[in-house]
């Protein structure tokens, strides 16, 4: 008996490590790197709780170039590496080729709808929480001046600078909100000197609470209302400590999740493709309240908060897409 269930036990492990050896999961960020303290990060802070969680090691890779798109993902592909994540929007004519000649492998992308039967697209309503970030602004501001940086002027940044625009304008016709975008090339997501410019300029015309939905860019934005004494807003992560008592809040972006749930998924075999959409009602975004913050956030402006919240998770409130018609109403 004893012998019988040694063997059963060590089927049982050579089988558990089979398995595990099937899943060779793999990341590739977007420009700007992992470390950006940003969208990538949060994207690398999901890989990393999977690992953290399963004991399964993954591959990632950080482009320098749009160049190295194709070559990395098709490596990737080639190695044998399933799942596939990439971090945003800009891979989607690369996935677009190499998941038809790859059909047995699992790729997801943040940001972006690719539709193929072996990609699960994750996009996220931004302005949704950009709304609460808004409205927290808005309460902050001496001015009634505040103001929004965006990276790359896309429509996917306007859904977050829309989304905030409506929050602020939500609590009266007299807020005024600056808006700026920091290029029209990936460069604009990497470039903390030229975000920190664009952020006095605003101080200079008045605001007093600026938002960023830049990336690496970010860093300087933050950085400038620090310096300037005004408050901050980050983005994707939670910013809220690199300048503790500086940053109001940070509009979190929940990329970990959708990093996590593609590998978790893959290798539990329950991943699915298509496209799924992530907004207040599914955590997939929200506004980060901790002790870095705490000191910032008044009774009444987080009870506005979790008032929102709740509205538009029930639809008595309906945040305005950006995307689905290139306006912004407010």
């Amino acid at each position: 008996m004893k012998k019988t269930l040694l063997t059963l036990l060590a089927t049982a492990a050579m089988s558990a490590g089979a398995f595990a050896a099937d899943i060779k999961p793999a990341i590739i960020y977007d420009l700007g790197g992992k470390f950006d303290k940003s969208f990538n990060e949060a994207a690398y802070n999901g890989a990393e709780k999977f690992k953290a969680e399963t004991g399964i090691e993954y591959r990632d890779f950080e482009i320098a170039n749009d160049a190295q798109r194709e070559q990395a993902l098709r490596r990737f592909a080639s190695d044998g590496n399933n799942p596939i994540v990439m971090a945003g929007f800009s891979w989607a004519a690369q996935l677009e080729k190499v998941a038809a000649e790859y059909p047995d492998t699992k790729f997801a992308i943040i940001d972006m709808v690719v539709d193929k039967p072996n990609v699960r697209s994750v996009v996220f309503k931004e302005e949704e929480g950009s709304w609460l970030a808004g409205i927290m602004a808005g309460m902050a501001s001496k001015s009634k001046t505040v103001s929004f940086v965006g990276g790359m002027d896309i429509p996917l940044i306007h859904k977050f600078a829309c989304g905030y625009i409506g929050g602020a304008k939500s609590l009266g016709a007299d807020y005024n909100v600056l808006e700026a975008y920091t290029g029209t090339t990936p460069d604009a997501w990497n470039d903390p000197v030229k975000g920190g410019e664009i952020a006095k300029s605003q101080f200079d015309q008045g605001s007093d609470v600026v938002y960023h939905a830049a990336g690496g860019t970010g860093v300087g934005v933050l950085q400038a209302a620090a310096d300037a004494g005004k408050l901050g807003i980050g983005v994707d992560s939670n910013q809220n400590a690199l300048h503790p008592g500086k940053v109001l809040t940070s509009m979190l972006k929940r990329v970990d999740v959708a990093v996590y749930d593609a590998f978790i998924s893959a290798k539990d075999d329950t991943f699915k493709p298509g496209i799924n959409v992530l907004g207040l009602k599914e955590n997939g975004v929200d506004v980060a309240m901790d002790d870095n913050n705490a000191a910032l956030v008044t009774p009444e402006m987080k009870a506005a908060v979790d008032k929102a919240r709740a509205d538009i998770i029930a639809g008595t409130v309906k945040v305005h897409d950006y995307m689905s018609d290139e306006t912004c109403p407010y």
